[in-house]
């Protein structure tokens, strides 16, 4: 769900044990935005819609496995 207010609505995996070690994630208009969950307020980066689909369907599918 995209939300159009001005914070956006951030989440972790649940794999990601607690959001202690992790990134966090949220959907704006345009993009998909990345955070540090340690450092919230050090910002985000933000991704192409998509470009983020991209990459996660290439884990989803094991492309990035080393």
């Amino acid at each position: 769900m995209v939300r159009e207010s001005a914070e956006p609505l951030w989440r972790t995996s649940s794999y990601s044990g607690g959001g202690k070690e992790c990134v966090e994630v949220a959907q704006a208009a345009r993009a998909s935005l990345v955070r540090d969950s340690q450092h919230p307020d050090h910002g985000h980066l933000s991704f192409a819609l998509l470009d983020w689909s991209a990459f996660i369907s290439s884990i989803k599918k094991g492309e990035l496995d080393s």
